[in-house]
């Protein structure tokens, strides 16, 4: 049985358009379904509030201050195209605290970033080992990202997503699927 990726818009801020992906067997289901973005604020959120917000101010700063620059993304040690939120250095604002201390914030969003103006946001969890695929909490969700940014690279490759305003955005069909 196949699964499918439907990619639903999340955000357009000044400099940044964000995507997400919902994922399902049915396809029916996908267009009210939440995105692995959306299942990743409620899931996280509950746990880790401030990690979650830590994150979220970092989509907006990339969004309206930067750009989504190569160097605001963790790079995972060569192991595909996903890379992580939040930034490393723990005195980059905006900044994580707990006990009025600047500390690593080890919840990851993983994310693909398309270029500095389209980025496609996945799913994360606490990371407690060096290297993703060493860690069972975001291993799979990494795992995942990895799958997906190859599915979106053929759909990319395909036309069936295509870059559009001089590659500041993306479009593609409300129906369209991505067969993973």
């Amino acid at each position: 049985m196949s699964s499918f990726a439907r990619l639903k818009h999340i955000q357009d801020l000044e400099k940044v358009s964000y995507y997400s992906v919902c994922l399902g067997d049915d396809p029916d289901t996908l267009v009210d379904q939440d995105s692995l973005y959306e299942s990743f604020l409620k899931v996280e959120g509950a746990k880790s509030k401030k990690k979650v917000i830590h994150i979220t101010n970092w989509l907006k700063e990339i969004g309206e201050r930067y750009g989504a620059q190569d160097r605001l993304f963790r790079p995972e040690q060569n192991q595909g195209e996903a890379t992580g939120l939040p930034p490393k250095g723990t005195h980059r604002a905006p900044t994580y605290t707990e006990d009025g201390k600047n500390i690593p914030n080890n919840l990851r969003l993983y994310c693909y970033r398309l270029n500095e103006h389209v980025v496609i946001l996945f799913s994360g969890a606490i990371k407690t080992a060096k290297y993703p695929q060493d860690c069972p909490n975001v291993g799979p969700h990494f795992k995942e990202a990895n799958r997906l940014t190859k599915a979106i690279d053929t759909a990319i490759k395909v036309k069936d997503i295509i870059w559009i305003d001089d590659y500041s955005n993306i479009d593609f069909e409300d129906d369209l699927l991505i067969d993973i």
